[in-house]
């Protein structure tokens, strides 16, 4: 008796122990949420470091296969509800004549509120009544769960025809629809031959192509940048392990994969600078073009040199900013002077595509330029005070800013994202701008015409009507 109630207290007391470990791990994880500052019950996956295992390929995949259609379909059912994703094209053509820009606000409003009266609220009132539109919300990756690069369509059947190599993922595929992205392929503007115009022969640049379509206009610098640009090296979803999100293992991905021609073709991946996982935002692929005069590189890392910046990626799997993942996949480790100074030196060749309206100053000639395009250059330098962060001529200012949008909604989880404010992001250049859709950093704003809403109702200038149309009229010609 005395044993079988020694046993009865130990059980008890087992399961008393068991019971407060798990009540303790509870309290444990919702302090560490708190002090993370992410919601309470959520599972932040991995804070620090990316999870480094070695999965069951098989399983994982027919796991992410079956998935797949239900990642889409919740995206699909997100932009739907915050966009008018139809195909209206403007009279304006991107550079290379071969697409058309798309025209319109496409953001959707609350039910009852016109940009008018929303305009004339308060930061405070928005939030109050929750009014700021889903589409000025921050955009989440299409399996956000997941992230890493997604490809768009026509570059992943160019780069298989021109290389037998797949950047197709099993687990997700690009959300947006194609008109609203970059003409394919991109044209290329050389800032050392600004005489022979578009250089690309209408062309991708491969590891395939590249010497016959740019021998005897790149210097042996600029060749051997351009060849290491255009080298494929292992990336978190595109490599040789287990864990990779591509049906057979992979050399990886290249930088002109997603700078396609130098330029963008709006390829997407999550940002490697915030943590934890849920917090991260969604980051469009930013143009090449113009590189020679920017100052800063990294939507927030600030980093202070393109060399810098092509090192560090290459070191850390591609924009997941981890160096410890990346060494397990196949960490790729420049060498400082023979190979990251020439793909600097070839980064440092596009250029920006012609705008026959502006003159030396970066400015519309009165000559050439439409009222309605004056106009839009007066109101971009003065009302709407765009050149406060856009300096012409290269309209950009090499800083940091912060819209503070977090002062017009609360934070949220949607659809696998912890939608907190965007703090502090690089000011991108606005010269080419309409070649380079969408826009913003994580590409939430579809149209030129969305963007001026954005902007005139988070920096509260109070544009009329005709000051926004002129506005977008004059950056078209940019």
């Amino acid at each position: 008796m005395k044993a079988a109630f020694t046993r009865s207290c130990g059980a008890c007391a087992l399961f008393a122990a068991v019971a407060l470990l798990l009540v303790h791990g509870a309290g444990a994880a919702e302090t560490d949420n708190k002090r993370m500052g992410i919601p309470p019950g959520t599972d932040p996956i991995h804070k620090t470091y990316l999870p480094v295992m070695e999965p069951d390929f098989e399983a994982v995949r027919a796991r992410d296969v079956k998935k797949k259609s239900h990642y889409m379909e919740r995206q699909k059912a997100l932009l739907e509800s915050r966009y008018d994703l139809g195909d209206r094209p403007s009279d304006a053509m991107m550079s290379a004549g071969r697409k058309a820009v798309q025209k319109g606000v496409r953001v959707k409003l609350p039910e009852g509120v016109t940009w008018e009266k929303l305009a004339s609220m308060s930061p405070e009132t928005i939030k109050k009544k929750d009014l700021f539109p889903m589409g000025f919300r921050p955009l989440p990756h299409a399996k956000h769960e997941t992230g890493g690069q997604v490809f768009p369509e026509n570059h992943i059947q160019e780069i298989l025809k021109l290389e037998k190599r797949s950047l197709e993922r099993f687990d997700v595929a690009m959300d947006l629809p194609e008109h609203f992205l970059p003409e394919f392929p991109p044209p290329i503007f050389l800032s050392s031959r600004p005489d022979l115009g578009d250089v690309s022969q209408g062309k991708l640049l491969s590891i395939k192509n590249y010497y016959d379509i740019m021998e005897g206009i790149l210097t042996p610098v600029q060749m051997e940048g351009l060849r290491l640009l255009l080298t494929p090296f292992p990336q978190q979803q595109f490599n040789q392990t287990t864990d990779r999100k591509v049906d057979e293992p992979s050399l990886g991905v290249s930088c002109l994969d997603c700078h396609a021609n130098g330029h963008t073709n709006g390829a997407f991946h999550l940002n490697p600078d915030t943590r934890p996982h849920i917090a991260r935002f969604r980051l469009d692929t930013v143009s090449l073009r113009g590189l020679f005069n920017q100052q800063i590189h990294g939507s927030k890392r600030s980093l202070r040199s393109v060399e810098d910046f092509t090192e560090f990626e290459q070191r850390t799997a591609y924009f997941d900013g981890d160096h410890v993942t990346a060494a397990k996949k196949g960490v790729n480790l420049p060498d400082r002077a023979s190979q990251v100074a020439m793909m600097a030196q070839m980064q440092n060749m596009f250029d920006f595509p012609p705008a026959p309206k502006l003159n030396t100053f970066g400015k519309l000639d009165p000559a050439k330029a439409t009222d309605e395009e004056m106009m839009g250059q007066e109101v971009f330098f003065g009302k709407a005070r765009c050149a406060e962060c856009h300096p012409a001529p290269f309209y950009l200012d090499d800083k940091m800013h912060d819209l503070k949008a977090g002062r017009f909604y609360e934070p949220e989880m949607v659809n696998g994202q912890y939608n907190v404010s965007d703090g502090p992001i690089k000011t991108f250049t606005l010269r080419g701008i309409k070649d380079s859709p969408p826009y913003l950093h994580d590409g939430r704003c579809l149209t030129l015409e969305d963007t001026v809403e954005f902007f005139n109702l988070v920096t509260g200038v109070n544009l009329t009507e005709d000051e926004k149309k002129a506005l977008v009229a004059f950056m078209r010609q940019l």
